[in-house]
């Protein structure tokens, strides 16, 4: 697993320390381990972990501003944890309404030492962000719509942004992106050996 994700990196042109490293692995072992019990995600193979999870969620790691993240239905912690390990100075707030994923993003906490990520089980509607937080950020979630909709209180007034983690770019749902809301940018990402396309779509309140 080391050689795939030096491989990865090296292809997507990121370079980590080893300490990094051995996190994200010991990450994929211990999503394989417990998706037999807990079915955290589709994919079964760790190599395919690597690609699908850990080389998708990192690769946006350049375009995110603060210190502050706030991951909304981050499932079993994607792209949050991977985000987290690599960004030591950051804080992610892990929201998931389901507790098996949040049992688990736990186990992930106290076995990989992650000292800056708090895990919160909660509906994104109901949760009360104290303070607020420079980055709102999603993948798979809903359309930018209902992310805007659930979200729109998390991130600091007029200076946070969102970050919504996309495959096609979703131009029918930024053509009707509420008022007071400005696209800031549209970012192809590219994340080696992955079929299909990736986007990242970043939103600022005005």
């Amino acid at each position: 697993m080391q050689k795939k994700l030096d491989s990865l990196l090296a292809a997507a042109g990121i370079a980590l320390p080893d300490q990094q490293k051995h996190q994200l692995i010991g990450y994929v072992e211990l999503l394989h381990k417990w998706n037999k019990a807990y079915n955290l995600t589709s994919v079964r193979d760790p190599m395919q972990m690597l690609v699908r999870h850990i080389l998708d969620s990192i690769v946006v790691n350049p375009h995110l501003e603060g210190s502050r993240f706030i991951d909304v239905g981050t499932g079993p912690g994607l792209p949050g944890i991977p985000l987290a390990i690599i960004r030591p100075d950051s804080h992610f707030t892990l929201l998931d309404s389901l507790g098996k994923r949040v049992r688990f993003l736990r186990q992930v906490q106290h076995e990989l030492g992650l000292k800056n990520v708090e895990p919160v089980q909660s509906r994104v509607e109901e949760f009360i962000p104290e303070p607020a937080f420079d980055g709102v950020i999603s993948r798979a979630f809903a359309s930018l719509q209902d992310m805007l909709s659930w979200c729109h209180h998390l991130p600091v007034k007029g200076e946070g942004r969102f970050y919504a983690l996309k495959g096609l770019r979703p131009d029918d749902e930024l053509a009707t992106l509420p008022q007071g809301i400005q696209l800031q940018e549209i970012i192809k990402l590219r994340v080696p050996e992955l079929d299909g396309e990736r986007h990242l779509v970043i939103l600022k309140a005005n």
